[in-house]
């Protein structure tokens, strides 16, 4: 049994000639037609689509999780960091309010209207607030 290959145009833009599976340097068990269009090969697995060893992919992972774990870890480092820094800010902060001179309650407010306006009608620790 055997597959042919039809010719094809490679990615550098250079014809590939048809060609017959298994080739005569190849494995005798690659008997089929494999990949795409601008690369084709002969397999021994119909579903097959790369031409490499899947071995390699395994180091494309390691690299992967190594780096997400350091994005990961940056990340949790950055938040526990966000997180202290609020909690200082929000426990230092005074308890009490500093006057800032304005009044408030409107009782006040309109006593000192009041005092201002006819300073006569009271005396003068009913007007100081």
């Amino acid at each position: 049994m055997s597959a042919d290959c039809s010719s094809y145009v490679n990615a550098d833009k250079v014809l590939v000639g048809s060609f017959s599976c298994p080739r005569e340097d190849g494995e005798a068990g690659a008997i089929y037609c494999c990949g795409f269009q601008d690369v084709k090969y002969c397999c021994d697995d119909p579903n097959s689509f790369f031409p490499y060893e899947h071995n390699y992919m395994w180091w494309l992972s390691i690299g992967a999780l190594i780096g997400l774990s350091v994005a990961a870890m940056v990340l949790l480092a950055f938040l526990i960091t966000v997180c202290v820094l609020c909690y200082l800010f929000i426990s230092k902060k005074p308890r009490n309010k500093l006057d800032t001179g304005l009044t408030l309650s409107l009782e006040a407010a309109a006593k000192k209207y009041i005092c201002s306006k006819a300073p006569a009608k009271y005396s003068a620790d009913e007007c100081i607030l």
